[in-house]
């Protein structure tokens, strides 16, 4: 029984940390597209983008979901709003 919860432990301690590495990008994608990941080739950049841009197509399904739960579209909403405000100052 104890070896059993350890795995649900650390079952829920993977899943927690693979949560936490990425939103919309990973960490790659995000050094990709900011220019900062030198090793790669343009066809590659151009893959990453267009990868990342279906992902927006479905971020519009992940948002009606969110609309019906209540309120965590519209912190959504204002999270990304908030953030694009910022970078225009």
């Amino acid at each position: 029984m104890e070896l059993g919860f350890a795995r649900y432990c650390m079952a829920e301690a993977e899943q927690s940390h693979m949560a936490d590495r990425r939103a919309l990008l990973t960490e790659r994608e995000r050094d990709i597209v900011s220019g900062e990941a030198g090793d790669i080739t343009d066809e590659y950049r151009y893959q990453t983008v267009s990868r990342i841009r279906s992902r927006f197509q479905r971020l519009e399904h992940d948002l009606d979901a969110l609309d019906a739960h209540g309120e965590l579209g519209d912190e959504l909403r204002d999270i990304v709003c908030d953030q694009s405000q910022n970078s225009e100052e």
